[in-house]
């Protein structure tokens, strides 16, 4: 699926180890584009849910959408890749994501539908760049440090998230502006903007000089199982089921935060200052990456991931029957424990997969679907038995990645901690 030369090896970089820091820091900057542009959608749901007056799960059709493409599009992604490569695979993502940006326009002037089309558009696009960029970071340094060095480029990711729903809260949930076709157009200039930086990303990563990631031979244990099929292998369909409900927690309680906050019984703010609290969430995401960054190379990732899913169990039950500034810190705290999950449960997933690491690089990116489902079924529970226990679905959804890290924890042999 993510193969660039041929379906029988798996991911190698082609230049000398030494060389890795430019081409990394140039990934990076990627993982922070889409960062931003996803927690966005935490800013604009509630912003669409007042817009058109929409109930709970109507207003999720916007994460149903914006994730829906992960699945749609992740398999097309691959073989375009394979095509064009992995340098102009992003290339061709952050055209269309910019694209996407620029359908909000005309969505402010329309309606609640065109907007969900620009959402799937620009997920398209970030779609294409998350199946270039993930696998092309756990392949240029050494493979037993993949989660720490995947961890580190997902603390970036955060640094966008963290910045949104600030940026988005002061440019488009203005809560001195109450007509209600000033507020549809609230969208435009921010939205404009990025399709502008997006195309000017894409501009420099044409003109860019990374080096070449290719496949060749490996001689990895599970490769030598004869098995043809990465889903034959338990792990890999394990860590994928571990991807959706993962992605789905974050991303649902991500996009419940504001309503959340604005309860009468936790803290009753404004959509507008409590978007600025929403950055306390992915800010914690992003502080945890470095620290998971240096923790993960003494612990091991399975035991480090069961921590973090235990911690969140417990901080969402305080949320759900908690009130008050003590409901409203645990959610916000869940944040760091999300840190290390998705480049932790993606590379344990990926480890020692030989010659079908291209093909469980593509399952795991489908699998972020997770978050179209999930958000959607919170809103299903949040409009039949309110929104507070409706957070009962993503303490189900870090059960499993409990129960992920524990069955796991000893996947690496001694010294391979990563």
């Amino acid at each position: 699926m993510m193969e660039h030369i041929s379906q029988r090896a798996p991911l190698q970089h082609t230049q000398a180890s030494t060389g890795n820091t430019g081409p990394l820091i140039i990934i990076t900057t990627l993982f922070f584009m889409w960062g931003l542009l996803t927690a966005l959608n935490d800013v604009l749901i509630p912003h669409l849910k007042a817009l058109y007056t929409l109930n709970y799960v109507q207003a999720m059709l916007v994460q149903f959408c914006f994730f829906g493409a992960y699945f749609l599009v992740s398999l097309p992604a691959g073989m375009l890749i394979k095509k064009i490569g992995y340098q102009n695979g992003a290339v061709a993502g952050l055209v269309i994501a910019a694209a996407g940006c620029a359908l909000f326009y005309p969505a402010s002037m329309s309606g609640y539908a065109l907007f969900l089309l620009g959402f799937f558009v620009l997920a398209a696009g970030i779609t294409i760049l998350q199946v270039a960029a993930n696998p092309y970071v756990t392949v240029l340094g050494d493979a037993r440090t993949a989660s720490s060095r995947l961890t580190l480029t997902q603390a970036f990711n955060s640094l966008g998230t963290t910045v949104a729903p600030t940026l988005g809260g002061i440019l488009i949930l203005s809560s001195d502006v109450t007509d209600r076709a000033a507020q549809a157009a609230s969208v435009q200039g921010p939205y404009l903007a990025l399709a502008g930086a997006l195309l000017l990303l894409a501009l420099m990563f044409a003109f860019a000089r990374l080096p070449r990631i290719a496949y060749v031979d490996d001689a990895a244990p599970l490769a030598a199982t004869g098995k043809a099929s990465a889903l034959s292998h338990p792990q890999l369909v394990m860590g994928a089921i571990g991807i959706f409900l993962y992605v789905g927690g974050e991303v649902s309680i991500g996009s419940f935060l504001i309503n959340f906050l604005g309860e009468p019984d936790i803290a009753s703010l404004p959509a507008d200052t409590a978007a600025h609290y929403v950055s306390y969430y992915w800010g914690g995401a992003m502080v945890g990456r470095f620290i998971g960054f240096l923790v993960m190379r003494y612990i091991s990732p399975g035991k480090t991931l069961a921590f973090n899913a235990a911690a969140s169990m417990a901080l969402i039950l305080v949320a759900i029957f908690g009130h008050g500034q003590t409901a409203m810190w645990a959610i916000l705290a869940v944040g760091l424990c999300n840190s290390i999950m998705f480049p932790t449960i993606f590379s344990m997933a990926l480890y020692r997969l030989g010659n079908l690491t291209g093909q469980a690089s593509g399952i795991l990116c489908m699998a972020i679907v997770g978050g179209a489902i999930v958000p959607f079924a919170q809103g299903l529970l949040a409009d039949s038995i309110g929104l507070q226990l409706s957070f009962l679905m993503p303490l189900l959804c870090y059960a499993f990645v409990l129960y992920f890290g524990v069955k796991y924890a000893g996947l690496y042999s001694a010294g391979e901690q990563s």
